[in-house]
């Protein structure tokens, strides 16, 4: 049985991280941290949570509380960790961030895209990348985790296979991204009201996202070089889950583009490659850490299309980091995990 705590508890990632610990064998949640809400009980805040965890209270952050424990999560906004994780590292403690903290390998652009700079540049080189799909061997030794976001998951994993086997023109890929409204996090904001969400369907971040030097650090790994992506996001009227449609230009005969995929994944627990023909739906993943994947040539023609469902605040967030903990301390990948889908 190992400790952890988590930093940030209040937000959809904390209590997914809640709910899903619960079903976990090896673990105990140690500590629990919230500035504004300090005193209350989990279960008080999150009456799902009742019976799980209703001696847990939410607590200021404390180093040395943390410090005990065998790893902490950071479920918190950008540049959060920077000030914490490197002092729990130093007592031991393993670090599994969610935010985006260091998950670009280049501290300028990090800079860049989240207007502050990087203050803890000297633990980047460290950190690793945590999809497993690409770096599971390297997570199993790993101290601090950079949680992929929801949009890089989806993307990354759509693409892997076709970049992996240099099937598909590096400089023009479009990855065409639907999110629902959890992804904005759980702060009250004007554009995430039902009146303001629901029934409509609107593109942003189309000139830049932030998510957009991750996609493309991740895939230019995979392709071993620089890629082109052209990435646009969308806010769509559901509480869960992510759809990407990712489109490719082939370069050369593919042969059995279903056979490439579901070699590519036949070890993987959390992706699902589907049959030949399928569209993958948003329902078929709410709640459980899996990627459910089609891949499609229209027309037999030199584009290449694929279908690329996850749940963001699972496979997307705290399920992921789950399956990183899991890797990082020797337990059984589905460990926490094993749930299926919620339908309806």
């Amino acid at each position: 049985m190992i400790k952890v705590g988590i930093v940030g508890g209040t937000g959809y990632t904390g209590v997914e991280l809640l709910r899903l610990l619960a079903q976990h064998p090896g673990v105990e949640v140690e500590a629990i941290t919230s500035r504004s809400e300090a005193g209350m009980g989990v279960s008080e805040m999150y009456p799902n949570l009742r019976g799980h965890y209703d001696d847990l209270t939410f607590s200021e952050p404390d180093a040395e509380r943390l410090g005990a424990c065998d790893a902490v999560f950071f479920a918190t906004p950008h540049g959060v960790a920077h000030a914490l994780a490197g002092e729990l590292l130093a007592k031991g403690t393993r670090v599994i961030d969610l935010s985006a903290d260091f998950r670009l390998r280049d501290a300028e652009e990090w800079a860049n895209w989240y207007g502050q700079p990087h203050a803890a540049p000297e633990l980047l080189d460290e950190a690793v990348y945590g999809l497993p799909e690409m770096h599971r061997e390297r997570i199993r030794k790993a101290r601090l985790i950079a949680v992929p976001g929801c949009y890089p998951t989806a993307v990354q994993l759509g693409l892997l296979p076709l970049l992996e086997a240099g099937l598909i023109d590096v400089d023009h890929i479009i990855a065409d991204c639907k999110s629902g409204v959890t992804g904005a996090g759980r702060g009250a904001k004007v554009p995430s009201l039902m009146a303001e969400a629901s029934e409509s369907m609107k593109a942003y971040g189309a000139a830049g996202h932030r998510h957009l030097p991750e996609i493309r650090q991740g895939l230019g790994d995979a392709a071993r070089g620089p890629v082109g992506l052209t990435f646009v996001p969308h806010l769509t009227p559901m509480i869960r889950g992510i759809h990407a449609t990712l489109y490719g230009r082939l370069t050369r005969d593919p042969g059995d583009l279903q056979s490439l995929f579901e070699c590519r994944f036949a070890a993987e627990p959390f992706v699902d490659v589907m049959p030949a023909g399928s569209h993958p739906e948003t329902r078929s993943v709410k709640g459980a850490n899996v990627c459910r994947l089609a891949v499609h040539r229209p027309g037999d023609g030199d584009t290449v299309v694929v279908l690329a469902v996850i749940d963001n605040l699972v496979k997307g967030a705290s399920g992921q980091a789950i399956q990183n903990l899991n890797l990082m301390f020797g337990f059984d990948e589905h460990a926490g995990l094993a749930a299926p889908a919620l339908m309806p």
